[in-house]
């Protein structure tokens, strides 16, 4: 590898790694909260995306693939029976995207979000980091929409009770 000439294959999957692995990264992150462990989501990810992208490269929703593909392998390492134990919350981000690092770096928000089922939690960053509609994100995590509703429900009404102030007894 060290000395060979690249291919067009590896040229258009750089310029798609290059352009959106922050991005990749900061939603495998906001899944997991490890850094650690959000970097090893990306790079199985980013893997299997290396194997497919004959065909991937071809398709109009290569994000969209990609996306899935994190989703996906952050689900298989959650299944792994080494990865059940809680990490402790990470403080900080390389590199920013767009707001992204503000979300994540917010103590209180990263805290209602990791106390969010981890169905809740895919289901609140793709509908409101990724901006998925209802069907979109469904479709990524193999899902009825009313699933994705139900959860979509559930996560905010926790999120909301978690971050709205108290103040002498009365919520804002």
């Amino acid at each position: 590898m060290g000395g060979q000439p690249r291919n067009g294959r590896d040229d258009g999957f750089t310029e798609f790694v290059v352009a959106r692995r922050a991005l990749l990264y900061r939603t495998a992150y906001l899944l997991c909260g490890d850094s650690h462990r959000a970097e090893d989501v990306v790079q199985i990810a980013l893997a299997k995306l290396y194997v497919a992208w004959p065909r991937v490269s071809r398709m109009e929703q290569v994000e969209a693939y990609a996306r899935r593909t994190v989703v996906n392998a952050h689900l298989d390492e959650t299944r792994r029976p080494w990865r059940r134990e809680r990490p402790a919350p990470d403080t900080q981000l390389d590199g920013a995207v767009d707001g992204a690092d503000r979300l994540a770096s917010d103590d209180a928000l990263w805290q209602a979000l990791r106390a969010l089922a981890p169905g809740q939690r895919r289901v609140v960053v793709l509908r409101h980091y990724w901006g998925l509609s209802v069907e979109e994100t469904a479709r990524d995590l193999g899902v009825s929409t009313g699933t994705v509703k139900s959860q979509s429900s559930a996560a905010l009404t926790r999120l909301r009770g978690t971050l709205t102030p108290v103040t002498n007894g009365e919520t804002r």
